[in-house]
């Protein structure tokens, strides 16, 4: 049982139904059937009943005397009814005849031994007598008067059928006989066998119509099913994508937050290391015994206060290109291209050095975020290829790959191992192109450095 229950579940739906339905719908049928087919074999025995009894009524009837005042037959009736049940047409289709009294007794038989008998009435002579025809069909096993009868070998109809005075209506008599069924088993067999086969086809035609429905809807559903788990599979990878990236991002923030306290330590470093130092030597060189005495001669007090405006000069100077590193263009408003080429100008215009630039036709509109960071990678990509490559070989490369933006900067200089020495300018770009979803990747050896980054396009008006 337990393993029937385990291969029920693993079926789907639809044969379930299949199965199911089918045990029912056969029941059904079987129900329908034997109720169709005792209903035909009632009518069909009922009408070939009600049609021989309305002709053995209508040859015997004339024969027979007034049964109300006759208590029997005299010889002349019966030697009249011997040969009208004995010839012709009725005498091929009876097998044997009987006439009954009220009270069972036998007022005439082709078997003369059975006259003047009585015999207890039986309930078919019973409904007889109340007026109806009564009909069975090869039924002889509870019939005590039934002799010869039996002893034909082929199928029986037994008929009894009220003889009624044609004045008043009322049943005088009944008479009995037994007729060969042969073409009635015939018909009767023909007429079960199509009832069956309207039944069988009936279902079987129901069974297969809601079938194909139930199939329908299943298919249906296992497609919506199917696509369901497919949608369930793409949003359990975009939230665990969504997991990482915030991840990502919470990473990028803190290590974000750790490189500005960095950067603005180099600042204040580099406040304090340059600009500053120079101003206090001015500051010192202000209270100077050149400066103080009156008593200095005029060409040395003027050299003293030149060199206090050189060493200002050089502070400012210092200070001044602190701040370009610190100050963005306006490259909000401008295309990439323009950046790019904006960020090369600039490189080539503070170093002397010459960069290869190469663009492609068309470069996608970006965000502010995404310019600023490509416009970064390139300023500090170019700083490194001139500071630790020499500038040797500079180039900068843009190109549109798959739906992504690939920005690179190399240099053909002694190249250093990214592993060991990503400096604070590089750890710093990585973040800032990790933080809007991008992809930093650092390529380093004898032949030269190569930095590239790749982002997602997706244009912005």
């Amino acid at each position: 049982m337990k393993r029937l229950v385990q291969v029920w579940s693993g079926l789907s739906l639809a044969w379930q139904f299949v199965i199911a339905g089918g045990i029912g719908l056969l029941a059904v049928m079987l129900v329908v059937g034997l109720w169709v087919t005792s209903q035909i074999r009632e009518g069909v025995m009922h009408n070939s009943a009600t049609t021989t009894a309305l002709y053995v009524d209508s040859v015997i009837a004339p024969l027979l005397p007034d049964l109300r005042k006759s208590r029997e037959l005299d010889d002349t009736v019966k030697r009249a009814l011997d040969e009208t049940l004995g010839q012709g047409a009725l005498g091929k289709r009876l097998v044997s005849f009987k006439l009954w009294r009220r009270d069972g007794l036998v007022l005439y038989s082709d078997d003369s031994a059975l006259i003047g008998k009585t015999f207890a009435p039986n309930p078919n002579l019973v409904s007889a007598f109340a007026g109806n025809v009564v009909a069975e069909y090869n039924d002889l096993n509870d019939d005590p008067e039934a002799g010869e009868e039996k002893a034909v070998n082929a199928p029986l109809f037994e008929i009894y059928n009220p003889v009624r005075e044609p004045w008043s209506g009322q049943v005088v008599a009944v008479s009995e006989f037994y007729e060969i069924a042969d073409d009635f088993q015939e018909t009767l067999n023909s007429a079960l066998r199509w009832s069956w086969l309207v039944v069988a086809g009936a279902t079987a035609a129901s069974l297969a119509l809601l079938s194909g429905i139930v199939f329908r809807g299943s298919r249906t559903i296992q497609t919506q099913r199917a696509a369901l788990e497919a949608k369930v599979t793409e949003l359990q990878a975009a939230l665990a994508q969504n997991s990482s990236l915030r991840q990502r991002v919470q990473r990028a923030s803190r290590r974000a937050t750790a490189i500005n306290e960095r950067y603005l330590r180099r600042i204040g470093a580099d406040l304090h290391d340059g600009p500053a130092q120079l101003v206090a030597l001015a500051a010192l060189r202000m209270d100077s015994p050149v400066l103080v005495d009156p008593a200095t001669p005029k060409p040395r007090r003027e050299a003293e206060i030149a060199g206090i405006h050189k060493t200002l000069g050089e502070a400012m100077r210092e200070i001044r290109g602190i701040c370009n590193g610190l100050v963005l263009p306006q490259i909000e408003t401008q295309a990439v291209a323009d950046n790019l080429r904006l960020a090369v100008a600039e490189h080539e215009r503070r170093t002397d050095t010459k960069v290869l630039l190469t663009l492609p036709e068309r470069l996608p509109e970006l965000g502010t975020s995404e310019k600023i960071s490509i416009y970064r990678f390139v300023q500090e990509g170019l700083n490194n290829a001139y500071r630790h490559g020499k500038g040797k070989g500079q180039q900068v490369r843009a190109t549109m790959k798959g739906g992504k933006l690939l920005v690179e900067v190399q240099d053909t200089g002694p190249g250093f191992d990214p592993a060991r020495s990503e400096g604070l300018g590089l750890a710093g770009l990585r973040e800032r192109i990790e933080s809007i979803g991008g992809q930093f990747e650092t390529l380093s050896g004898p032949g030269g450095t190569r930095l590239v980054i790749t982002l997602s396009v997706e244009e912005q008006p």
